[in-house]
């Protein structure tokens, strides 16, 4: 599973000019499923959503949570993070999983972070959905597991 994980001080997802999810200050993630990934991993990829420290402290040093800032998190899939772009000019999808799993997985992901965290908002799979966000930092992150 891979997640990239970005500061934010707002972002939203919407879908047909329709707003379906949106946050103010917290973290943006983009998440997409391995054709290895379980349960077991997406577990694992919620804990360290939740326990990431990319947040300043009172002396500017990154080492407080989303949770520690009481922030919120947007959570939105994107299989294409899961691209094998080592050659040629197209990627290829072949590192991704099928997305009867991905869908599976990405839903049991959201439910972990959400029995943790009640700040969650959601992207919809499969949809194509328009992100907006406003980076802190610029602060990103990738994340695997």
């Amino acid at each position: 599973m891979i997640s990239l994980l970005q500061r934010v001080s707002c972002g939203s997802v919407c879908i047909e000019g329709d707003t379906i999810a949106e946050i103010a200050r917290g973290i943006l993630v983009l998440v997409a499923v391995q054709p290895n990934d379980g349960e077991q991993s997406a577990a694992r990829m919620a804990e360290r959503i939740l326990g990431y420290r990319i947040f300043s402290n009172n002396e500017g040093r990154m080492n407080l949570s989303v949770m520690d800032v009481k922030g919120e998190v947007l959570l939105v899939p994107q299989f294409t993070l899961a691209a094998d772009t080592t050659q040629g000019m197209r990627p290829s999808f072949t590192r991704a999983a099928q997305p009867d799993i991905a869908s599976s997985l990405f839903k049991y992901l959201y439910a972990e972070i959400q029995r943790r965290y009640q700040k969650l908002s959601c992207g919809k799979f499969g949809a194509y959905m328009q992100v907006k966000s406003v980076n802190e930092g610029p602060v990103t992150f990738i994340l695997t597991v």
